[in-house]
């Protein structure tokens, strides 16, 4: 298997570091070593199967969800039950409703970031696989469009890519929700994990992870067993 080493860029996560990605750079073999890479700490965007590289950080781990032992929190039962009159349908085709759902999403609540602002070609750039057709899980709230949560299927697990919905929904953690839905999936389907790509402490945007109990944090070359005692 042959790998690359990126140029280093400015961090999405971390203001004023320096981010560096190790790349799988086969032309082929995509989809029979996704997951196996997955299970090394690598994670996809768009057709490129990454993992942080960065020489003089490691505050990127790639976390994960043991389905059968997750346990959720009073906060994460609250939210099911705000959110018990969303409809959820899982779908295997993208469908025009969701580019709108999309841009609005990233044009209101990520001017600051890399993805602003949203156009259909980087929208398709994750949604679209070129080696992997993704899920789609949609929220319906009175029979309207409000959340889209583009997940990967694994043979033995589910890899959650990325979620949006309508901003002005904010205040139902559609977000946590959307989580809570693909593990619940992800034990219909007899799968074993939930893959949630990584996980920076430093970060804000991504405390809601840390959050799912137990985890499993891949940290210095192994799955390493978050629990609550832990935490």
């Amino acid at each position: 298997m042959k790998f690359g080493i990126s140029q280093s860029f400015a961090c999405s996560y971390l203001p004023n570091e320096q981010e560096t990605l190790l790349v799988y750079a086969e032309q082929g073999g995509h989809n029979s070593y996704y997951e196996m890479l997955m299970g090394a700490g690598f994670r996809r965007s768009g057709a490129q199967i990454y993992r942080p590289h960065c020489e003089a950080c490691n505050a990127c781990q790639a976390i994960r969800i043991p389905v059968d032992d997750f346990v959720a929190s009073r906060s994460q039962k609250r939210i099911l039950a705000r959110n018990s009159d969303i409809k959820v349908v899982l779908s295997e085709e993208d469908k025009p409703s969701y580019y709108p759902l999309y841009e609005n999403y990233i044009n209101s609540r990520h001017q600051d970031g890399s993805m602003y602002p949203a156009t259909p070609e980087q929208y398709a750039s994750f949604a679209h696989g070129e080696w992997l057709h993704p899920l789609y899980l949609e929220l319906h709230l009175e029979g309207q469009l409000v959340g889209i949560a583009v997940t990967d299927p694994l043979e033995k697990a589910l890899s959650a890519v990325y979620t949006f919905f309508k901003p002005s929904l904010a205040q139902r953690s559609l977000g946590t929700f959307a989580v809570l839905q693909q593990i619940a999936i992800a034990k219909r389907l007899n799968k074993q994990h939930l893959y949630l790509g990584y996980q920076i402490d430093n970060c804000q945007k991504m405390h809601y992870k840390r959050n799912f109990l137990p985890h499993e944090r891949f940290i210095e070359q192994k799955w390493q067993l978050i629990s609550k005692k832990d935490w």
